[in-house]
């Protein structure tokens, strides 16, 4: 692909359209804005604009697109895929400072607000006027276009569902600066092809998210984790589809290993309730009565103790559960910590192979002396599995990392997994995600790619490119 270079006259125009103090060249970009959180690729924007509005962004789209400049959207820089990384230069648009709520519906249950607003902010903002935003990654300092643009899903997904099914409306910016507005507060919309949902997941590819319209929920009144240590990991993670059938429906299922939570507890300077076992499981339940959450945690405790579950613990106050999920919360900062650099593979599979998938990443370790460290979203199949150079040489570092990826990618296909299940395709992805789909599933993507953006000028080099 060529694309014109950035000369002082675009510099000169940016400038005029957000003021000289929003535009960042050369060492003035910090280092960060190179890389996203893993920093498996690195490669700096030729100018950064911090832009404030819909306009400002229709504005640069529409130069950018007449010029023929890249430009690659960003928001907090916490994905894992180099989604977020000016692969060719250009413009980078930070969103970040575009981070107003805008309006609380109470009559629809609807939040209307910038993208630029942090999910920890949502959580508080709604939950302060006795509403709930459900979806819940663990990330909470990643920003809601961010989420958007991945379909981030987290830990309460098993009973709520991911972020597409609480986006009801867009307004975004297309690549030529056309600013459209898509979906709206309307609960139901069979108004032609549904381009909002195009947009959700679409990691910045298809166009600028400058605003977005939510769906809320009433806010639970009670919430009850339990913490249960089982004796190994496969016995734990064979108990969640027994869990499942019983009708009982979490808010959250969650697996970890023992190595996991000593991670946590050094990185996090503090103990978890309990590090004694191999394995557990953490649950959450909520509802609007204790006596509602309590008959249906008793029936999975007994559930888990019949399957050979050590013990359960049971966490009902908010200090409690504030320890355990802010441990849960750490796992990725805290893995990372621990060894030198490392990568994901973030598959999803059907639930009743989960076990199966992670006995399958264990062999890996032992077979490629490679350390293998695991966590996930056992309720609804995503897991989290990360592979740690920790003192590898970088050539025997290069060629394990992948040999271990082709294969954790290609059993997950056999038990009839996906690629990602929350943090996109990106950059690092992409040759996954050509053997998942085929040919011809990527004929599509490239031809709705087209569509939308036909000079190729919208976050080049991702998902499908």
């Amino acid at each position: 692909m060529t694309y014109k270079k950035i000369t002082s006259d675009d510099i000169d125009f940016l400038k005029s359209v957000c003021g000289k103090d929003r535009v960042y060249t050369a060492e003035a970009i910090n280092e960060d804005f190179s890389h996203d959180e893993l920093g498996g690729i690195s490669r700096m924007p030729d100018v950064m604009v911090e832009v404030l509005s819909t306009e400002e962004v229709s504005a640069i789209m529409e130069y950018a697109y007449n010029n023929n400049i890249p430009v690659t959207p960003r928001g907090q820089g916490t994905g894992l895929v180099g989604a977020s990384v000016s692969l060719y230069g250009g413009i980078m648009l930070n969103m970040c400072k575009m981070n107003r709520f805008l309006e609380l519906d109470e009559d629809n249950l609807t939040l209307t607000l910038e993208p630029g607003v942090l999910l920890m902010e949502i959580s508080k903002f709604v939950e302060e006027n006795d509403l709930f935003y459900p979806p819940d990654p663990g990330e909470k300092s990643a920003t809601i276009g961010g989420n958007i643009n991945t379909n981030a899903g987290g830990m309460r997904a098993v009973k709520y569902g991911v972020t597409r099914d609480y986006v009801r409306g867009l307004e975004v910016v297309m690549p030529n600066g056309k600013v459209m507005e898509l979906g709206g507060k309307v609960v139901k919309n069979s108004s032609g092809y549904s381009l909002k949902d195009m947009i959700v997941g679409s990691e910045g590819t298809l166009a600028v998210v400058t605003k977005a319209i939510l769906k809320l929920i009433p806010l639970p009144r009670k919430t009850i984790s339990l913490l249960i240590p089982f004796p190994e990991l496969s016995m734990a993670i064979e108990t969640v589809p027994k869990i499942i059938k019983s009708k009982v429906i979490p808010t959250a299922i969650e697996f970890m290993e023992r190595e996991v939570i000593l991670a946590a507890e050094k990185f996090l300077g503090k103990k978890f309730p309990d590090n004694s076992s191999d394995a557990y499981l953490l649950l959450t339940f909520d509802g609007n009565s204790k006596e509602e959450i309590e008959q249906s945690y008793e029936k999975v405790a007994h559930i888990c103790l019949e399957a050979g579950a050590l013990d359960v613990f049971i966490s009902n106050t908010q200090e409690r559960n504030a320890a355990i999920w802010s441990a849960r919360g750490a796992f990725l900062e805290a893995i990372k910590a621990s060894t030198t650099v490392m990568d994901e593979c973030d598959v999803v599979v059907p639930r009743k192979h989960v076990a199966e998938f992670v006995k399958f990443t264990r062999q890996l370790q032992d077979k490629f002396n490679i350390r293998i460290m695991s966590f996930g979203h056992a309720g609804d199949g995503n897991l989290h599995i990360y592979v740690l150079k920790d003192n590898l040489a970088n050539d025997i570092w290069q060629q394990k990392l992948h040999d271990v990826f082709e294969a954790m990618y290609s059993r997950a296909l056999e038990l009839g997994g996906k690629v990602s299940g929350e943090h996109g395709i990106g950059f690092a992805k992409k040759p996954y995600l050509n053997q998942s789909m085929g040919e011809y599933g990527i004929s599509l993507l490239k031809n709705i790619k087209l569509a939308f953006d036909p000079k190729n000028i919208l976050n080049p080099g991702k998902v499908c490119e």
